[in-house]
């Protein structure tokens, strides 16, 4: 064990960041749900009422990260490193932003189509929440380091079949001969689509990153 960890081990260690960050696992965890109820809706209206919702699970999401980030400020020991809490802390704030961002260009465009890209593409951003959640859960415990890993070589392959399927439904956007305005408004929600899950990507960077900082 490197010498850094032993001190680390008989430091105390402020509980609230483990508290903290389940708290916004499972709140992203909630609103990427909600945007898979939102790509699922062929409704203009029930689509405005969701989004209205995930705009509100939005800024309640910031008011974690704030939360994080004071606390971080107040605190002189933290339990992994304080660079690593707030890139982790970042990354969960953009993909929910993102999710949001998504949703809005729904109702800005006026999308009320359910397309079967945009449900597979809320599929995706669901599994891959679910383990984020999970492998953040595990990583206060590194005893625990096959299941997080386990984790993340999955969401490794969930964001390559996001990859897969951006790369297939642009091609297809541009084939099937529709309205250029309409072409535009959908490449951008898929844009948005697979910038959330490429941010998840890069938040199990960070906890693999963790994971060897500490074994």
């Amino acid at each position: 064990m490197k010498a850094d960890s032993i001190i680390r081990w008989f430091m105390p260690k402020e509980e609230r960041f483990h508290e903290l960050l389940a708290r916004d696992t499972q709140h992203l965890l909630a609103a990427a749900r909600l945007f898979s109820e939102i790509a699922h809706s062929a409704r203009l209206e029930e689509r405005r009422v969701k989004v209205v919702r995930l705009k509100a699970m939005e800024h309640d999401g910031d008011q974690i990260t704030r939360q994080i980030f004071e606390a971080l400020n107040s605190t002189f020991i933290t339990p992994l490193d304080r660079e690593d809490i707030r890139w982790l802390t970042s990354d969960l704030d953009d993909i929910l932003d993102y999710l949001e961002s998504v949703a809005q260009y729904l109702i800005l465009f006026e999308l009320d189509e359910s397309t079967e890209a945009l449900r597979q593409f809320a599929g995706i951003l669901v599994v891959m929440v679910e383990e984020i959640d999970k492998a953040t859960g595990l990583i206060w415990d590194l005893a625990n380091e096959p299941k997080i890993q386990a984790a993340l070589v999955r969401i490794s392959e969930l964001e390559n079949q996001a990859d897969s399927l951006y790369n297939t439904v642009i091609a297809d956007l541009f084939k099937d001969g529709r309205n250029p305005i309409e072409i535009l408004k959908w490449k951008e929600v898929y844009d948005g689509l697979e910038n959330a899950c490429d941010q998840c990507k890069d938040f199990t960077h960070i906890l693999g990153n963790i994971v060897i900082k500490n074994a």
